[in-house]
């Protein structure tokens, strides 16, 4: 069985992978989410992803550990 994915509004058409990382309370700081994403431990739409300035717009889901989260404008 595998968790929900829970839906996350940022408020507008686009979000970087780094931001939203702390926003949706997946990472904890800025220094955290900047070493999960340079070691991989990110996945955008089931791909590794290592740009921290990745943008992310509406419908994209973020992996990381056990929890993942759909990104909603």
């Amino acid at each position: 069985m595998t968790d929900p994915i829970d839906d996350i509004s940022i408020g507008g058409d686009m979000i970087r992978l780094g931001q939203f990382l702390k926003f949706s309370g997946l990472i904890d700081s800025g220094g955290d989410a900047k070493e999960a994403i340079i070691d991989g431990l990110v996945h955008v739409n089931g791909d590794v992803d290592r740009r921290r300035g990745r943008q992310l717009n509406d419908g994209d889901l973020v992996t990381f550990g056990a929890r993942t989260v759909r990104v909603r404008g």
